[in-house]
């Protein structure tokens, strides 16, 4: 299957400015995470899609390739939408975060070996378990429950599923790593926004809303998303310490 991975990056971030483009043992962090997604064995390209000449000139440069896409997307899947029109080559379109310098070239190809058993399948992500309960508690972390085969049933900002009484189940917290057929992609983006959407303030939602499944893959690989100096640094000292995509 031809599996095209899209790599969004807005250059503008409230609490990091200018994040793209941040340092990580020497490079821009877009960079990272490309070379990253790029070990990926079942990848027929890479492309990140940038709204800032300077983030594309730090992949070109690099030896990447970038698209240049619209300051105005109002969400990442428009951007990714975007690139998705302009590659109708592409059957599968695997959308790896740019704030994910430590993502798993591993769990790419896993997501992407998903649709392989499955031709009715549109859509898939991925889960990883949670152990702090103030992890758990935290709105910022996004947790998932699915059905017996992996199906999502909800996702929420909300601790989830609720203890009534302690019974050992785990929690999962929801990576935003996605995994799309290409066709479903294009109308995903055109669907209206949804109530369930709109008030978690989680866009995966409209998909479940309008009856669509969403596989979800379990990992223990631990993710460190860039949202923060804080978390900055971190990814900076694993790298450093030669721990790319350590498991948790």
């Amino acid at each position: 299957m031809n599996t095209l991975c899209v790599i969004p990056a807005r250059f503008a971030s409230t609490r990091l400015p200018g994040k793209p483009l941040a340092d990580i043992a020497g490079k821009p962090m877009i960079v990272r995470v490309y070379e990253q997604a790029a070990k990926a064995t079942r990848l027929t390209g890479v492309i990140a899609a940038v709204d800032d000449q300077r983030v594309y000139d730090a992949v070109v440069q690099n030896g990447g390739n970038a698209m240049m896409t619209a300051k105005d997307h109002p969400t990442g899947t428009d951007r990714l939408a975007e690139v998705a029109a302009a590659h109708p080559e592409a059957e599968l379109i695997i959308n790896v975060q740019g704030d994910e310098p430590m993502i798993e070239p591993a769990l790419i190809d896993e997501l992407a070996a998903s649709f392989d058993d499955d031709p009715e399948l549109q859509m898939a992500t991925v889960m990883s378990p949670m152990a702090n309960q103030a992890d758990i508690d935290n709105p910022n972390n996004v947790k998932v429950v699915t059905d017996k085969k992996g199906y999502a049933l909800y996702f929420s900002r909300s601790p989830l599923p609720y203890f009534r009484e302690k019974t050992g189940m785990a929690v999962y917290k929801h990576i935003g790593i996605y995994a799309y057929k290409r066709e479903f992609l294009l109308n995903y983006a055109k669907m209206a926004p949804t109530e369930l959407e709109q008030t978690e303030s989680l866009e995966q939602l409209r998909a479940l809303e309008n009856g669509y499944k969403i596989k979800v893959i379990k990992t223990d690989f631990h993710f460190v998303g860039v949202d923060t100096p804080a978390d900055l640094e971190a990814v900076n000292k694993a790298y450093k310490n030669g721990l790319n995509g350590p498991k948790a």
